[in-house]
């Protein structure tokens, strides 16, 4: 549980109905092996203890109490167990029938939650035995014990204080206003569902998209348990269809018509640090639903949730392909309006055969398609200096011919020559000073073009550039509008390789993938035997760790030890712990020390759910300090 990671667990044990001696030895089997595994949170379904199945036989007293004493049993099973078990059972209370989930820890009944609604249409008649659980929580009595009984219970857990679970039953979530919502408004971070739904055609993607969608509006994580084989097959068929969904992301789900149980954890941090920026969640909520305390050990989970290490970057192709479309869009309707408001007659890109200039000028190209404008009127200028090599100067020709562009040539490198005549720099010095003028120069010859020609400078910098300051200061970090502001690298790279495998025309898709086949780089040092001289990822790290710790700094707020447990896991077998603890360091370093630059973006339009506009997502003071960050990475010994 340290770095607010919890295992959870939903299982679908084998079940004989109304045989509760069988189903409470399995119940105990299924607890004694999610323990083995670590988990913290189980959750049975609904009615487990005695089958949902049962119609009429809920009304036998003999069923009822053999129901409670195996409650009982269940309860005890745990008191040596270090875990938090949910089970479904029916219970009688002051004459009258419901259908409960028992939360039970270390020996104890520490509450028992009531099902709020209960469905009685289709093959469902539960009202024809059970009654509605009370409106508002209670204590009752139960052998002895005073026990709280009711809808919304909150289960807190004594050594991780962020971790509260709340249980609803089955049709709970498929209601209008599922109890689940008030919970969560009220702290629960986790939400469990003991449930019974049968199979029908499709039902099955609802469900999901169901238990994604609730997890997604309740900022929470939701384990969902589901009856399975075993149960009756008088007139329907239970699945054991099991889901584990954080935040609208379903984790694992079970393969149904298999009794299994089912592993993922939550992160408990990154729910909190969610509703923390989402000020309309906090804005509600108040103080009035009975807490339960209840104690798991706080110790290491070794993960077996997978985080992607392209977080930016969707893993299916279909999906990608999809993202990729979107987002150029987002892209080429900003420029669009942009390029409307302001009258601008062209739009002038400095295109170098690099990836994110030529994103800018397929993104341009789109933006003028949309105004129905001749593509003639946009401008793009190749500016060849001290380290431009012939691929990358081919590449930029070759494309902007082929977007039906105006190619414009200016060599920059007599004028670069006089100014370092003027302000005494050595051209043989090829320091900071050296590959900045030429940065600036190439700006300051955009910026006029634009003047000349009434147009406007299409800024072409991404994201994974800005967040590590890797543009030059009033060079290329300048422009009029920047379309790539809040993309990463990662996702650059695939939004060219999309434009490249839509386009029909062959030439064109040509140089688009050698453009994807070209090192990143800024080309502002001679090149070596005529190959690019300058790498950007050697001097400042792989764009991949770096897009993968903006994502989860930004993103979710997490500590950089989190950010690194994480990484290890993501690029195991790619980069070793030195190296990603090495590039983890330059990123926090450099993303603090950068934010000056960040301070005086263009405008440019924000495309995903991570961006750094100082208008928009990221509003950070220029001069505040990385030691906090830098001193936690200090104390990180890397595992052996």
């Amino acid at each position: 549980m340290n770095q607010g990671f919890v295992r959870v667990a939903a299982a679908t044990p084998d079940i004989r109905v109304a045989d509760v001696e069988y189903n409470t030895e399995k119940i105990c089997e299924a607890v004694n092996q999610a323990c083995e595994n670590h988990a913290k949170i189980l959750v049975f379904p609904e009615l487990c203890v005695t089958g949902y199945t049962c119609g009429d036989l809920f009304t036998q007293d003999v069923l009822l109490k053999e129901a409670r004493k195996a409650l009982l049993a269940i309860a005890g099973y745990t008191k040596d167990k270090d875990i938090l078990v949910f089970v479904g059972v029916p219970l009688s209370v002051e004459g009258k029938l419901y259908n409960v989930a028992a939360a039970l820890n270390r020996g104890k009944i520490l509450g028992l939650t009531t099902k709020t609604f209960l469905p009685n249409y289709a093959e469902f008649y539960e009202m024809r035995q059970f009654t509605p659980g009370p409106e508002r929580a209670e204590y009752i009595l139960f052998e002895g014990e005073r026990v709280p009984f009711g809808p919304q219970l909150l289960f807190r857990d004594t050594q991780m204080e962020d971790l509260i679970v709340s249980a609803e039953i089955c049709e709970d979530v498929w209601s209008p206003v599922p109890p689940s919502i008030g919970a969560a408004l009220e702290g629960a971070t986790v939400i469990v569902n003991c449930s019974a739904s049968d199979e029908t055609i499709g039902k099955d993607t609802y469900r999901r998209e169901l238990i994604a969608g609730q997890s997604a509006r309740l900022i929470a994580g939701y384990v969902y348990a589901n009856a399975g084989e075993g149960e009756s097959t008088t007139d329907v068929v239970f699945g054991g269809h099991n889901i584990i969904a954080e935040n609208g992301a379903v984790l694992r789900q079970s393969s149904r018509y298999t009794n299994e149980i089912i592993y993922s954890e939550f992160d408990i941090q990154r729910i909190v640090s969610e509703r923390r920026k989402n000020t309309t969640f906090a804005a509600s909520g108040g103080h009035t639903l009975i807490q339960v305390p209840f104690c798991v050990e706080n110790e290491e989970t070794e993960l077996i949730r997978k985080f992607p290490k392209r977080p930016f970057v969707p893993s299916d192709e279909r999906q990608r392909a999809e993202r990729c479309e979107e987002i150029l869009t987002i892209q080429a309707m900003g420029l669009k309006k942009r390029l409307a408001h302001t009258h601008a007659k062209t739009a002038v890109v400095g295109i170098s055969g690099g990836l994110d200039s030529t994103l800018a000028l397929l993104v341009t190209a789109r933006a003028f398609d949309l105004l129905d404008r001749d593509k003639k009127d946009i401008i793009a200028v190749t500016m060849p200096c001290f380290g431009t090599t012939d691929r990358t100067y081919h590449n930029a020709c070759e494309m902007t011919k082929k977007t039906g562009a105006t190619l414009m040539e200016v060599p920059i490198a007599d004028a670069v020559n006089i100014h370092f005549r003027d302000i005494g720099q050595d051209p043989e010095t090829h320091d900071v000073t050296y590959e900045n003028a030429q940065a600036r120069e190439r700006t300051q010859v955009l910026m006029d073009i634009a003047n000349r020609t009434g147009g406007m400078v299409i800024g072409t910098g991404d994201m994974s550039e800005l967040a590590l300051g890797w543009a030059t200061y009033n060079g290329d970090h300048m422009s009029m509008y920047g379309v790539n502001a809040s993309v990463p690298k990662t996702l650059v790279r695939h939004l060219v390789k999309y434009a490249a495998d839509e386009t029909p025309d062959a030439e064109l898709k040509k140089v688009l993938y050698d453009v994807l086949d070209t090192p990143v780089s800024p080309e502002l040092l001679p090149p070596k035997d005529g190959d690019i001289a300058q790498k950007t990822e050697d001097l400042v790290g792989p764009y991949e760790l770096h897009d993968f710790f903006l994502y989860y700094m930004l993103r979710f707020g997490y500590e950089p030890a989190k950010i690194l447990r994480l990484a290890l896991g993501a690029f195991e077998g790619e980069y070793d712990g030195e190296t990603i603890l090495k590039w983890l360091r330059t990123f926090c370093r450099r993303f603090f020390s950068q934010q000056f630059k960040r301070s005086c973006l263009p405008d440019g339009p924000k495309v995903g759910t991570v961006a750094l506009s100082p208008r928009g997502d990221w509003r950070m003071p220029s001069d505040a300090c990385a030691a906090v960050w830098l001193k936690e990475l200090e104390k990180i010994t890397l595992p052996v």
